[in-house]
């Protein structure tokens, strides 16, 4: 059942859980110091939407993040992962790179594009070997477009993809 709250942008949805299962989110709800169970809820909802989105709609443009774990010093494996983030150049927004304890380095790459693109840059990352962890976060907001290009009269419009 849902109702909507006139004015507010919200619609009320009335659900039942197990109680075992409706304790544990409170407990979550309560660990991150979130006002309300609702916003926990919406925040998984959000997530869930997005995986289907990514496994539904291949062609759908998304964004997001791929982090990924890896052994510095197993051979070539900056240079792999360099080497596979050009072929996804127009995917590859940005990358972020830290070394951590024990000879291994977390990166964060931010990413756009047609899910399945992504999907398939985030599997081609993990063939590199000295990979331990890698995942893949989206959404379906978008960055703005990053540059406009002005023509010669000074009007402008939006560079193709």
């Amino acid at each position: 059942m849902t109702d909507e709250a006139p004015g507010t942008g919200l619609s009320r949805l009335s659900m039942s859980l197990p109680t075992d299962l409706y304790r544990q989110l409170d407990v979550m709800v309560q660990e991150r110091g979130l006002p309300s169970r609702s916003q926990m809820i919406a925040e998984l909802i959000r997530h869930a939407l997005a995986e289907h989105g990514e496994a539904t709609h291949p062609d759908a443009l998304l964004a997001g993040t791929i982090t990924l774990v890896y052994r510095s010093n197993m051979g070539r494996v900056r240079e792999l992962l360099a080497q596979t983030q050009h072929e996804y150049l127009k995917e590859v927004i940005s990358a972020q790179h830290v070394f951590l304890e024990d000879d291994q380095s977390l990166e964060v790459l931010l990413v756009q594009g047609p899910a399945a693109r992504l999907r398939d840059l985030c599997d081609a990352l993990r063939k590199v070997r000295g990979v331990q962890q890698i995942s893949l976060f989206t959404t379906t907001a978008l960055l703005p477009p990053l540059h406009e290009q002005v023509s010669f009269k000074g009007a402008k419009s939006r560079k193709p993809a």
